[in-house]
């Protein structure tokens, strides 16, 4: 199928289930029960998740095949992102130039920073990059104020050209759309108690992320991927036999940045908002840890920890003393309160601390991330399994 192996078309058909459920899997508590906080199946949420998964997949093209370990890639998000407003406020108020803009404005950035941090690996390749996005985010926050909007970011507004839409005489600021149908529209379906909303920024994005996913599998496949899995493995041994793996390694940074730029003009086709904080380091270090968490150098990894960390970041965040009194209040006052005590500090404002245990939980028990999860839990399964057939008399 699609000139996949059965394997990965199974793959491919599982997380094109999930990307289409995702609205019903992720609103598993009725609105009205004490667990509604944990929903997760609002469209702002399911946005991030879907982006950041493409964000993740880029990222896992780079560091899971080649091993070079970048801290610069949120640099190559903010230039997308920047680039798709600009369309959006310069041609027009459809998402599909803003898109394919960003991906191409990120892949040329992406040349050029690569040309440059290529040219040494390891420790020094991961601080050059960390170098320019930081140089990248300086420039946006201030220096070049008049494309960026500095501290205050840039977004569409009433009186932007847009040669390409015409006369805006509405008297509002256009929303993004997709031939007439806008990224923010929704419907929602309540059945039972249960609120599931479909939005349509939502399954653009899923489709979008579906088609970069099928091509990371074709990247991961070919032998253009074998080749970076052989500069991992042993890049010098390869310079040796006279082979030049510079253009290798800048083919595949693009290719990286340009996921970044595609999750960065997905980012402003669904909120046409870009600000100098996309191009911190600290959005650098958060793919990293996606990638971690869910295994380097898999396919599916990348897009589980994506969507982990942004559940967290989105779910775990809200939740305050209040609703931990709400839960325990079964429990006498005294041991109620030790309890709360216990557990806000890794909730709310603090749900960093949680994120760095079960980080350390990961590099320590599961160097391969969820992934390595899940085939443990199988492996188990199997074994249980094939001990209960052993066991099992004969007739």
């Amino acid at each position: 199928m699609l000139g996949l192996s059965k394997k990965d078309a199974s793959l491919l058909i599982a997380v094109a289930v999930l990307v289409a459920l995702a609205p019903i899997f992720l609103n598993p508590f009725p609105e009205n029960s004490a667990l509604a906080q944990f929903n997760a199946g609002y469209p702002d949420l399911m946005q991030r998740f879907v982006i950041f998964g493409i964000f993740a997949i880029g990222f896992n093209i780079l560091f899971g095949l080649t091993g070079y370990l970048s801290f610069g890639h949120a640099a190559f998000l903010g230039a997308g992102s920047y680039a798709g407003v600009w369309m959006l406020k310069l041609l027009t108020i459809n998402v599909i130039p803003a898109i394919l803009i960003s991906t191409v404005v990120a892949g040329l950035f992406a040349i050029l920073i690569g040309y440059i941090s290529l040219r040494r690996s390891g420790i020094y390749f991961s601080i050059l990059t960390l170098a320019f996005a930081q140089m990248s985010f300086a420039l946006a926050a201030s220096v070049l104020t008049p494309i960026t909007g500095g501290e205050t970011g840039l977004q569409t507004a009433l009186n932007d050209p847009r040669i390409l839409d015409g006369l805006n005489d509405s008297g509002n600021i256009p929303a993004p759309n997709l031939f007439g149908l806008e990224m923010g529209d929704s419907l929602q379906v309540n059945v039972a108690g249960w609120l599931w909303t479909f939005n349509a920024g939502y399954y653009v994005a899923g489709i979008i992320m579906l088609i970069a996913f099928y091509v990371a599998i074709r990247i991961f496949r070919s032998p253009f991927g074998m080749m970076l899995r052989a500069i991992k493995s042993n890049q010098q041994r390869l310079n040796y036999t006279g082979l030049n793996t510079r253009p290798y390694m800048l083919a595949c940074f693009v290719i990286s940045g340009m996921y970044a730029g595609l999750a960065g003009g997905l980012m402003v086709a669904m909120d046409p908002l870009a600000g100098a904080e996309r191009m911190q380091w600290t959005a650098s270090g958060e793919v990293v840890l996606m990638t971690i968490l869910g295994g380097v150098g898999t396919l599916i990894g990348p897009v589980l920890g994506a969507g982990l960390i942004k559940y967290f970041e989105n779910i775990f965040s809200k939740i305050n003393s209040n609703l931990l009194h709400k839960w325990f209040s079964f429990l006498p006052d005294g041991l109620e309160d030790f309890v709360v005590t216990i557990i806000y500090p890794f909730i709310g404002k603090g749900w960093h601390l949680t994120l760095g245990l079960m980080f350390m939980g990961v590099i320590i028990f599961l160097p391969g991330g969820l992934v390595e999860l899940g085939q443990r839990i199988s492996r188990s399964f199997s074994k249980n399994k094939n001990d209960a057939a052993e066991h099992k008399p004969a007739e």
